[in-house]
């Protein structure tokens, strides 16, 4: 069946922690990012960034019923997409007029890009990080050169705490995915997809803050028109589906999901029109669909996949997004996987 596009559904009545925002409305001004910054991040990344492969698998497509072809950027340096946007991003500020360096805010991915970025362009990078981040991505941070701010998650928001130390220390804040040169760099990743493998019908993306999918987005739009775009994000984390169905931004606070690459409260001013404009439709996943994509990508596929990574192989294996008999390429965003941590909870399930 073909897919509907942009369908209104009034926003799920089970969360008071829900936040509602009016101040950004789809029908603003144009996308502050197009398609030609995406060619030229790929120029800027072609010697930092790898060209990531495609993998494919006899036993997710005969499950499907269709053929999927995975990007896995769980092969990039720094072990996730994110290096693409960081690099980007940094790559293009003056360093004279930011001699402390710079800031951010990330639970993992983005502080490890950033700080390899940081390193590479010879930019100090301070970065803030929830206490409870996965420890593979704290320790890989520091040893990138970073120095780490940890925070309470119950006691302060990252973006105010950000504010606070850019105000004291002098630091640019450089946001993990509300910025175009972030976006930029991100839809780099689904440019090589569609370079690589022709004819797809769908691309599927994971999706936190907007950053890979509005990114991916611009690529597809420009290269394949008719291939239609797919975020993918935890039911427990809803708030950019909810966000897309109604054209009102809405938020969520932290949201209790084992994909920490999608707590991210809401999406941006910069991301937010770019996925209203561009994407055909969201899908959601629980909890058990993401750890059983997890595992079957670790024990089917060997491939060492986080969760927030493994959403649009959930959206797929569960049924939340099925198109039988066409071409899917589903973005694997990452692979830093706390693997003492998804063991106990493959043994016992999600709770």
């Amino acid at each position: 069946m073909p897919m509907v596009r942009r369908f209104a559904k009034c926003p799920s009545p089970r969360s008071t922690s829900r936040l509602f925002d009016a101040s950004i409305v789809v029908g603003g001004p144009p996308p502050s990012v197009a398609f030609g910054d995406v060619a030229a991040a790929a120029k800027r990344l072609r010697h930092i960034a790898h060209r990531t492969p495609v993998a494919t698998s006899r036993t997710l497509n005969s499950r499907v019923g269709a053929s999927v072809f995975c990007k896995l950027e769980s092969f990039q340096r720094t072990g996730s997409f994110k290096l693409r946007g960081a690099y980007n991003a940094l790559s293009q500020l003056d360093a004279t007029a930011c001699p402390r360096g710079i800031l951010t805010y990330s639970s993992g991915n983005h502080a490890q890009a950033t700080a390899l970025a940081g390193n590479l362009l010879g930019l100090n990078a301070t970065i803030i990080m929830p206490r409870d981040a996965p420890r593979i991505k704290l320790q890989a941070t520091r040893a990138y050169g970073a120095t780490i701010v940890e925070y309470d998650r119950s006691e302060v928001t990252r973006e105010t705490l950000a504010r606070r130390l850019s105000a004291e220390r002098g630091l640019p804040i450089i946001p993990p995915y509300d910025h175009a040169h972030i976006v930029a760099g991100q839809g780099t990743a689904a440019l090589e997809l569609l370079q690589d493998i022709h004819g797809l019908d769908y691309v599927l993306a994971p999706c936190g803050g907007g950053g890979l999918l509005s990114g991916s987005a611009l690529a597809v739009r420009a290269l394949r028109p008719q291939c239609q775009v797919v975020g993918v994000e935890p039911a427990n984390a809803d708030d950019a589906t909810q966000s897309f169905r109604t054209g009102v931004l809405h938020s969520i606070t932290n949201p209790d999901t084992i994909a920490d690459g999608a707590r991210t409260p809401s999406l941006g001013k910069v991301t937010f029109p770019l996925i209203q404009d561009l994407v055909d439709d969201m899908v959601t996943v629980t909890e058990a669909a993401i750890l059983h994509a997890t595992q079957f990508l670790w024990e089917r596929m060997k491939l060492v996949v986080e969760p927030t990574g493994s959403l649009a192989v959930a959206a797929l294996l569960s049924g939340a997004f099925s198109q039988p008999g066409k071409r899917i390429g589903v973005i694997i965003s990452g692979g830093n996987a706390d693997l003492a941590s998804l063991g106990k909870m493959v043994a016992v399930g999600p709770t």
